[in-house]
């Protein structure tokens, strides 16, 4: 049996300020809900487009040959509110919201799942919510946690530029996800 390599595409949080404010609102959310929550480290905060699962060395090659076909302008994303899926009140996972420039990101989605149609990835079957991921909940959030989610609701975190996709490994350890760009394709 072939290696496989547990891979997704994303896009990264160019804009350092806005980087650093979702990590000063993910810190502030941990140092009151503690373990209730496994905060994203820092390095692996990013926009999730494609989660692909374990493939392959010839699907990952193809799937470089698709990243290499997207034709699109660099733009922008509003990154702006917080929120929890399934819901803020009995959230499961806690992310930032993308409100603008998520027709770009969702194009995006929607041309690599068109193009990557009868390869062996992972079928998501999810509509694709563009956001940030920055917490896992673990067990319940204490009262004075979500008191503190709910004032970041419409939080404006600011603008940031995506200027490439990267398609990324994620290897499993105890200490978390530890994630290297296996290929990236920059937009004009």
């Amino acid at each position: 049996m072939s290696e496989t390599i547990r891979s997704f595409i994303a896009v990264e949080i160019e804009n350092k300020e806005v980087l650093n404010k979702i990590i000063r609102v993910r810190d502030q959310i941990y140092s009151v809900a503690g373990d209730s929550i496994k905060p994203v480290e820092d390095e692996n905060i990013h926009i999730t487009i494609r989660f692909l699962g374990e493939i392959d060395q010839y699907t990952l090659n193809e799937i470089k040959k698709v990243l290499d076909q997207i034709n699109m302008n660099r733009f922008l994303i509003h990154v702006k509110g917080l929120g929890g899926f399934p819901n803020l009140s009995r959230p499961r996972v806690l992310w930032v919201g993308v409100v603008e420039g998520s027709d770009e990101l969702i194009k995006i989605r929607r041309f690599i799942d068109e193009k990557s149609r009868g390869l062996r990835i992972f079928e998501d079957q999810h509509q694709f919510h563009p956001h940030i991921t920055i917490a896992r909940v673990k067990t319940s959030i204490p009262s004075k946690a979500s008191q503190i989610l709910v004032s970041y609701v419409d939080e404006d975190f600011g603008f940031s530029e995506v200027t490439k996709i990267v398609l990324k490994k994620s290897v499993l350890t105890p200490r978390g996800p530890i994630y290297s760009d296996l290929h990236v394709k920059q937009l004009i």
